[in-house]
């Protein structure tokens, strides 16, 4: 039996989803062998699912997405670190309620980047997704060594809205550990950088933006990446046009300057979480996050575990808070059933609020059906 599932967001962690569903099978089987293998796909969560699968966490003093001094972690193995941009720059470093569409920085995304490259790192896996940011990764490239002046030759203010004032960007200055580095983009999100599906379109009202913000904020993004063409060539346009610059407020954009390679998140943190030789000894896996919806086809943890267990003929079964697909869109996925808390607790803020035993009971039932 492996337990390879998301968080729960709001709710539970990945870690925790494991234990609850482990706690839960071993009431109805007692003894049962169980393997945990909490997963990501590159947003919050990244880092401690790499912790549990036996990275070791480091923490390090950086700016938060208002400039804020915040601790931030990172995952080390060996000379392999997992970067988690939500840690440095994500929704959760903001105040309660409060949102700044145009001005919240990614600077300090790219003073964990430093941390790792000075712990040593040769490979670098750069979760992004959660983010509090629409600043295009200028912030975290900045933090690396760009310059990025206004007219007047001075720094520009940090945020998105900021870069309608860039007047000139220099690259030059870039810590030069990158060139030797294997560098992984790795997200569930392959929009562009601007436009109808770009990243202030999609995601800025997530941030807090209004149609106003959005629209300021695309014009600008698509003002930074101009700028860039005459600085770094036409690679600049090509990489704002690509899959994945628009993911986490288009810091996706600003890896790919730095040569980072775009892969799905969720590919990547199976890669390195090990999930291959975990899969090879079990007979049955559950997957699982908090929403199994539409978009949990398009990239997410549970889709992704599902389809490498399916190559493998392995029988795949999900948990979740809510359900919001039909049976054949789990089939089409690779799950054969999925077993939501509000089955077992119709109250949805009582799911929510008492998610971990609710979780367990039904773990026992998946006992039942598939164990005894």
């Amino acid at each position: 039996m492996l337990i390879a599932a998301d968080k729960f967001k709001g709710s539970l962690t990945a870690v925790e989803v494991a234990e609850r569903v482990t706690a839960g099978l071993r009431r109805a089987v007692p003894g049962l062998d169980v393997d945990a293998l909490p997963v990501a796909d590159g947003g919050d969560g990244t880092v401690d699912a790499a912790v549990a699968a036996g990275f070791e966490r480091r923490e390090v003093r950086v700016a938060g997405p208002l400039g804020q001094e915040v601790t931030a972690a990172f995952a080390l193995r060996g000379d392999t670190a997992v970067v988690e941009m939500a840690e440095a720059s994500g929704l959760q470093r903001l105040p309660a309620g409060v949102f700044a569409p145009l001005t919240a920085s990614t600077y300090g995304s790219g003073e964990l980047l430093r941390a790792a490259l000075d712990a040593g790192a040769r490979t670098i896996v750069f979760g992004v997704g959660g983010s509090a940011t629409t600043d295009g990764g200028a912030g975290m490239l900045s933090a690396l060594g760009a310059r990025f002046l206004d007219a007047e030759g001075e720094p520009l203010a940090p945020g998105g809205g900021g870069l309608a004032d860039l007047a000139s960007a220099d690259l030059t200055d870039l810590d030069a550990r990158l060139a030797s580095v294997e560098f992984v983009l790795a997200s569930d999100v392959d929009n562009p950088l601007t436009g109808p599906k770009g990243a202030p379109a999609v995601y800025g009202p997530q941030k807090g933006a209004s149609p106003d913000d959005v629209q300021a904020l695309d014009a600008a993004l698509a003002h930074y990446a101009k700028v860039l063409e005459r600085s770094v060539g036409a690679k600049a346009a090509e990489y704002a046009a690509s899959p994945g610059a628009g993911a986490a407020g288009g810091i996706g954009y600003g890896a790919l300057l730095l040569g980072a390679r775009f892969r799905p998140g969720i590919e990547v943190m199976l890669d390195v979480l090990g999930f291959g030789p975990a899969l090879e000894k079990a007979t049955l896996v559950i997957t699982g996050e908090g929403s199994l919806d539409e978009q949990t086809l398009h990239g997410k943890a549970p889709a992704g575990v599902a389809a490498a267990a399916r190559a493998q003929g392995k029988e795949v079964i999900a948990v979740c808070g809510r359900l919001a697909l039909p049976p054949e869109a789990l089939g089409r996925a690779g799950i054969r059933r999925a077993y939501p808390l509000t089955d077992a607790e119709p109250d949805v803020a009582k799911c929510i609020a008492e998610a971990g035993p609710i979780l367990e009971r039904v773990a026992e039932g998946i006992a039942r059906d598939f164990l005894t």
